[in-house]
């Protein structure tokens, strides 16, 4: 299993604001470089991609940022319906 140099095109740039794996952003320890990629395994080398941190710091970081943003989606809209009660319009 060595780089071939595939990964190259699936590189990414670090985003600004958030994390590399917030963003959704893997990264190959072979390859050494964060790739942005849907599968499970580099399309360069076959090894498995890395989709959280190995610093207990950061670990602790991307959680509490994943905790947020599900407390977030989780907002509901209700407005009064003509029977006196509520009806749900968003979730």
């Amino acid at each position: 299993m060595t780089c071939k140099g595939i990964c190259e095109r699936y590189k990414s740039t670090k985003p600004v604001g958030i994390g590399r794996y917030a963003s959704g952003q893997k990264r190959c320890q072979i390859c050494e470089l964060f790739i942005k990629y849907d599968g499970l395994w580099c399309p360069c080398c076959g090894y498995r991609l890395r989709t959280r941190p190995r610093n207990l710091k950061y670990k602790a970081l991307l959680r509490s940022r994943q905790i947020e943003k599900n407390e977030d989606s989780n907002i509901k809209i209700i407005e009064p319906d003509d029977n006196g009660g509520f009806k749900l319009i968003a979730v």
